[in-house]
């Protein structure tokens, strides 16, 4: 007797009812069907590749349009807001240093306008050459005394000087006396016209200035011995006598009397080589004739 079965068979053919056996797949078609399926596939990515890509070129397009458009916006409303040009800071400058390409005039020397009477004419006056009250030297103050000047040099001269300064023209001789301690000394300055005439009578000159008391010094070195110089500087020719203020005569042991006639004698010089500098600066000073 056959065995009932359950209904016609499946999608694959018939079987024997409770068999088991099953029908070998056809490969070859699976493998066609499976290719046309990766074909389709690569097709549909391949569009789709060119489709998103046409869509990001066009939206990169965009995006730059639209850049370029607000830069131009941008643009345009930044320069409206800056200022007018001539208000636009320049760079920045420092102030430089300017200096004259004139070179000043050299300091003339002193000696130049001390040299002859048509150069110097300053006033000069024996409260001038000798001001103040006393002068200050190395080894101390001394006091000044009486001043005095006059047109005849031979009365305020001794011994043979006079006739010196007066025949080398000699126009004055301002005096002033100084005293420290016991000692006391007078400075006396004869005037020129030249540099030469004051040299020829510092060569020429014997005896000695006269001494000047008064305002409370003692005459003194009259008629005893004393210590006295003779120098010159362009047309001037300093002179000193010094001494001691009782009258006692000068020996070569009394030191304080050399010291305060050389100290004096250099006041002199500086006195006169001041009123030269003096006029060398005016000179420099003023404007180029």
């Amino acid at each position: 007797m056959r065995a009932m079965s359950f209904g016609h068979g499946g999608p694959h053919g018939d079987d024997d009812g409770f068999g088991t056996g099953r029908r070998t797949p056809d490969w070859d078609a699976l493998a066609e069907d499976n290719a046309r399926a990766k074909r389709r596939r690569t097709v549909l990515w391949t569009a789709f590749g060119v489709v998103a890509t046409g869509l990001v070129a066009a939206l990169v397009a965009t995006v730059v349009v639209t850049v370029n458009k607000d830069d131009g916006t941008k643009s345009d409303d930044a320069r409206k807001s800056l200022p007018p040009t001539a208000t636009l800071p320049g760079p920045a400058t420092s102030a430089s240093p300017r200096f004259s390409s004139v070179a000043p005039r050299p300091l003339p020397s002193p000696s130049e306008y001390l040299n002859s009477a048509a150069r110097d004419t300053a006033p000069l006056t024996a409260a001038g050459l000798f001001p103040g009250s006393g002068a200050r030297l190395d080894s101390g103050t001394y006091a000044k005394g009486p001043l005095a000047a006059t047109g005849d040099c031979a009365s305020a001269a001794q011994g043979a000087l006079g006739g010196v300064l007066t025949a080398n023209g000699c126009r004055q001789v301002l005096r002033a006396t100084y005293t420290k301690g016991g000692v006391a000394v007078t400075v006396g300055v004869a005037v020129f016209d030249s540099a030469g005439a004051a040299a020829k009578a510092k060569e020429q000159a014997r005896g000695n200035v006269a001494s000047l008391p008064g305002a409370g010094v003692p005459v003194f070195c009259r008629t005893t011995v004393c210590r006295s110089t003779t120098n010159a500087f362009a047309r001037y020719v300093y002179l000193t006598v010094g001494g001691f203020r009782d009258g006692k005569a000068v020996t070569k042991a009394d030191t304080e009397v050399f010291r305060a006639g050389d100290e004096l004698s250099t006041y002199a010089f500086r006195q006169i080589y001041a009123r030269g500098l003096a006029a060398a600066s005016k000179a420099a000073t003023s404007p180029a004739p």
